[in-house]
């Protein structure tokens, strides 16, 4: 790969809001990048700013999961979360932050790590909303890449949004899931 030299940051030319096609969730991203379905059998979708560098990206994919995940189980998720980063080749965590919003856990990493012979920066969030996984990431070619992106990759992740009935969901003073207990004490449902 050709090391570029640019200058200054990238211009906004014009917004484009990407809508899940089953409603799951939503982001806007930079008029002008390419939308392409993601490898591997991944449900979601991948943008990029150039045709000739598919290495710097922002992609959210989809996992439905077999139970629903509450925040009580934020120590569990970030365990493996961390687990499966660690896998990565030369991997150093830069940043993490962890945080619940009622039953809604999200962990969240910046990353630099190996790929082939290249150094790769990434941001990432492992998001879970009752049953479903989100991951959503924002990816430079190289550190240098993923810093002139940045703007336009914060601007990706600021804009993502889960439906409205997918927050009353995971809402605990909404939603009481039966067999659970309140956090009263008394259970709830059946």
């Amino acid at each position: 790969m050709t090391e570029r030299v640019r200058s200054g940051l990238p211009h906004f030319t014009g917004i484009h809001t990407y809508q899940d096609p089953q409603g799951r969730f939503e982001f806007r991203h930079p008029w002008g990048w390419q939308e392409s379905e993601l490898e591997d059998d991944r449900d979601g979708v991948i943008v990029s700013p150039e045709d000739a560098d598919n290495d710097t990206w922002f992609a959210v994919w989809v996992t439905a999961l077999d139970t629903s995940v509450e925040a009580a189980d934020l120590p569990v998720l970030k365990e493996g979360f961390d687990a499966g980063l660690a896998r990565l080749a030369g991997v150093e965590i830069q940043e993490g932050n962890d945080k619940t919003y009622n039953n809604i856990v999200r962990l969240e990493r910046v990353l630099i790590f190996t790929e082939g012979a290249i150094r790769r920066k990434r941001r990432v969030w492992a998001l879970y909303a009752d049953q479903w996984q989100f991951v959503v990431a924002y990816q430079g070619a190289t550190e240098d890449e993923y810093a002139y992106w940045l703007p336009m990759g914060n601007y990706c992740f600021t804009s993502f949004n889960l439906p409205s009935a997918l927050w009353f969901a995971t809402d605990p003073a909404v939603y009481k899931r039966p067999g659970r207990q309140d956090p009263g004490g008394a259970r709830t449902g059946c």
